[in-house]
């Protein structure tokens, strides 16, 4: 498998190089050449099979040749063998053809988990190949950073570098990050919004002295292995609900269009979809631009559910590239016509062929809350505000899609107890696993939305040669 940029430069690579470099050389985002598809009975040959077995089959064709097919599942049988379930990703059915697909059994209780233990694996056994160093820098708006630590702390020949907003995420996810005591891991809270965290990162690898001397590589989902490692869990779904046989849609809680972009993929790679809806807070952007092909970010708005306090969906460039017909050009001018006062306006042909795929729903802080407690009169479950965005649309969508609707659950509950217990009157459960953070001592810096300040801090905490 070949990789080529989004925006067009750069030739192409092998999947070691694309995970390793993250970002394009020319700023743009790897894709494959080509994506390969599954026949029907492939498909159905794949449906009973155990997630690792399915994982290894997914991703096989991206990471040849760089990874046998033994190196492969050593690497996922490794980085599942921590989960709280041997499914990875239980299918719970609510209702008759209403189901949550549960993707917080991972060891920092969120959907990212599922990517970033394979991902950290992944890099310490590139690194251990070329025996030399790498450093990871990563933004998050919640859960990316701390997966990111748990997946890459403790590798060896990986330091983890990552940004959050101060003051946005909530208690336990910052504390997730901030509590690791490990050398390898470096914690930096920006003064801003996940936004300029996210364009502090891209300005760094697009810095070529700091990108060569540190061996700079990311661990945000503008790294293709979080997108191939994500589309697993789609397909699994999918074929556990009876994709081969009835319509299947998702409702995927949406921020930075990483996640959504993961079931676009599960598309491509033969999955039978009806639609992918995506569900956003009150920062819709990415909702707008579905709706109306209107690209035209706004300024981001905290929220209850913070890891989508986004305004600027990083991964819908990808999308963009397969839509504008792989024309890196067009890219490039969608993007930074985006920036402009009047925004992108997507051609009406192209709108209506996004459309026949996505859908979009938004939901207000006050209907977050109406659907935590929906979900728990409805069926008993205690879900995330996150989980909520999604399980909003869900109820409203259920009797006008047809067949089965699958919603996503992207973080356990107790990640955020103080909206839980506003809603329901009780605070989750909390699990073993973050038991006592509240007593650990944190660790980290303060550094403004500035991209010489992020380049002078990476460098004064380079490892001594």
């Amino acid at each position: 498998m070949r990789y080529i940029s989004t925006r067009g430069g750069g030739g192409s690579c092998d999947f070691e190089q694309a995970v390793l470099r993250g970002l394009a050389p020319d700023g743009g985002l790897y894709v494959p050449e080509s994506f390969p598809a599954f026949s029907g009975e492939e498909l159905k040959a794949m449906a009973d099979l155990p997630y690792r077995e399915l994982a290894c089959k997914v991703m096989a064709p991206f990471v040849a040749p760089c990874l046998s097919p033994e190196e492969l599942k050593a690497l996922v049988d490794e980085s599942y063998a921590g989960f709280d379930v041997p499914e990875v990703a239980p299918l719970v059915k609510l209702d008759d053809g209403f189901m949550l697909l549960e993707l917080f059994h991972g060891p920092t209780l969120a959907f990212k988990d599922i990517a970033l233990q394979l991902l950290g694996r992944i890099f310490g056994h590139f690194a251990t190949k070329r025996g030399g160093g790498l450093t990871v820098l990563g933004a998050t708006s919640g859960d990316t950073g701390s997966a990111a630590i748990a997946g890459c702390g403790g590798i060896k020949g990986v330091r983890v570098i990552i940004l959050y907003p101060h003051e946005r995420p909530s208690e336990i996810q910052r504390r997730q990050m901030t509590t690791v005591d490990a050398p390898n891991v470096h914690v930096v809270a920006v003064q801003g919004a996940f936004d300029d965290c996210q364009a502090m990162v891209k300005h760094a690898f697009g810095d070529e002295t700091l990108r060569a001397r540190c061996n700079l590589t990311a661990v945000n989902s503008i790294n293709w292995a979080r997108i191939i490692a994500q589309t697993v869990y789609y397909i699994h779904a999918g074929l556990r609900a009876g994709a081969l046989e009835k319509p299947v849609s998702f409702v995927v809680p949406s921020g930075n269009f990483g996640n959504i972009y993961a079931g676009h993929v599960a598309g491509r790679l033969g999955l039978p979809l009806h639609r992918l809806v995506a569900a956003t807070n009150r920062n819709d952007s990415l909702a707008q631009f579905i709706r109306a092909g209107l690209l035209k970010p706004g300024p981001v708005v905290p929220s209850l559910s913070p890891s989508m306090d986004i305004q600027v969906p990083g991964n819908l460039e990808r999308y963009l590239f397969g839509i504008l017909d792989r024309k890196g050009g067009a890219v490039t001018e969608a993007l930074e016509a985006a920036k402009s006062p009047e925004g992108y306006r997507l051609p009406a042909e192209l709108l209506q062929k996004m459309q026949a795929e996505f859908m979009a729903d938004t939901a207000s802080d006050r209907q977050t809350n109406d659907a935590i407690a929906a979900a728990k009169t409805m069926s008993g479950q205690t879900i995330d505000p996150h989980t909520a965005v999604g399980f909003h649309a869900a109820m409203g969508l259920t009797g006008n899609l047809p067949g089965a609707v699958i919603a996503l659950a992207c973080a356990h509950p107790a990640k955020f107890p103080e909206t839980v217990r506003g809603v329901l009157r009780a605070p989750p459960p909390v699990p073993a696993r973050i038991q006592g953070l509240k007593k650990k001592r944190e660790r980290f810096t303060i550094l403004p939305k500035n991209p010489e300040a992020l380049r002078t801090y990476i460098f004064s905490h380079m490892p001594a040669s």
